[in-house]
């Protein structure tokens, strides 16, 4: 993650704020280099001695989080990553310092099916780009939703691209670029050999199980081997059943795996939301957006088909479900909105949650200082967040 610019801050003690994970009322403790120095309970605070130049910012008990990490979108502002080249490059440093506006540190392009000739076009794009990146939130590295997918649970992936799962094909796909790799779904069902997670993960890509027809025991093998992921929670995947619980079932039972999940209110209606928020522990949000992220309702081209965008939900000609348009935080609100959720693990599944899930560290000491302040109206029921030092 970029530091927090310093000249945009002196040291600052952030008081009177409520951190996730953290009990009763905290001060955060902001050096000149913009980074977390201390976290302390508000009662030791008055056994400090403050420094000269100590400006004080009371948050009053708003809620004080680091930014959100979404590990799952396909583009914005009209580029979908799949189609990065160097003529469209120009588009990356705009979409990180959108993303950055809407509340984002960290995240991961992802490359959705396409040719394999597209995937290392794109990867190549992102691999220069990484090492120059200066500014707005920062890739992490990548994600590959596919192209080793289950034809019967592809969704709005074109099944002319997608591939048989052996070690040889994921090779192909990876050529030089494994290092920038750092998330990869496939179906396991399609790897009768048991090879390819074991292979992934030497290579430490973190394999994310989706738009898969695996059973319970074939989730509980991968999870075995070393899948320790679950794409969008519910989307393309078997339901739940009583007598045969799936991929999903054995996900959330499993103590080591977590889950993506989009708050939208169209992927997964509240009520299923609702249930999964009491199952499970192991959760996360992603937005799963689109390239028509921070571009109005409409219709845009989506590789060689068209999709049609109202409300923030995309949907194919046929009415097959792509994706939305909504940024990643907007999820914490509906969440708290809904009345599903509370305020503090809303926050956490967006923030802190997906650092878990690609082993980052959560809010500490000795991060940089890009915090964000939530602050709930209890007025109009509504939350909203801002950044600091920004």
């Amino acid at each position: 993650m970029t530091k927090a610019t310093p000249s945009a801050i002196a040291t600052v003690d952030i008081i009177n704020a409520r951190i996730p994970g953290y009990q009763d009322l905290q001060m955060l403790s902001i050096n000149q280099e913009g980074m977390i120095e201390q976290i302390l309970p508000m009662g030791t605070v008055f056994k400090r001695v403050p420094s000269p130049d100590l400006q004080v910012l009371d948050v009053t008990g708003d809620w004080i989080s680091l930014g959100g990490v979404d590990l799952q979108i396909n583009g914005a502002l009209g580029l979908a990553f799949p189609e990065l080249q160097a003529d469209n490059a120009h588009l990356l440093p705009k979409i990180s310092q959108f993303l950055c506006d809407v509340g984002v540190d960290g995240f991961l392009p992802t490359l959705v099916t396409t040719s394999v000739e597209n995937i290392q076009r794109a990867l190549t794009v992102i691999a220069n780009f990484i090492q120059s990146q200066k500014a707005g939130a920062q890739i992490l590295g990548v994600h590959l939703e596919g192209p080793f997918l289950n034809f019967q649970k592809r969704g709005a992936h074109p099944a002319e691209y997608l591939l048989p799962l052996t070690i040889d094909e994921v090779k192909r796909v990876l050529g030089d670029y494994a290092a920038i790799v750092k998330v990869i779904t496939l179906a396991p069902e399609l790897d009768p050999t048991d090879q390819v997670i074991p292979y992934l993960r030497s290579l430490d890509i973190t394999v994310s199980l989706g738009h898969s027809q695996a059973t319970t025991a074939q989730a509980q093998n991968a999870f075995e081997l070393g899948a320790t992921m679950v794409t969008h929670a519910f989307n393309a995947m078997p339901p739940l059943h009583h007598r045969e619980p799936g991929l999903l079932g054995a996900a959330i039972t499993h103590p080591h795996v977590m889950c993506g999940l989009i708050a939208d209110g169209q992927h997964i209606v509240p009520t299923m939301l609702q249930i999964l928020l009491c199952a499970s522990k192991g959760l996360f949000l992603v937005s799963d957006a689109l390239a028509a992220l921070g571009l109005p309702d409409g219709v845009y081209p989506w590789d060689s088909r068209q999709i049609e965008v109202k409300n923030g939900t995309a949907r194919l000609p046929d009415g097959t479900l792509s994706g939305t348009t909504l940024p990643l935080l907007v999820g914490v609100q509906n969440l708290v909105k809904w009345g599903i959720c509370d305020l503090e693990r809303a926050i956490v599944l967006a923030t802190d949650a997906p650092r878990q899930a690609i082993n980052l560290p959560r809010i500490s000491p000795n991060q940089p200082a890009n915090l964000l302040r939530w602050h709930w109206d209890e007025a109009t029921k509504e939350l909203t967040w801002q950044r600091l030092f920004s």
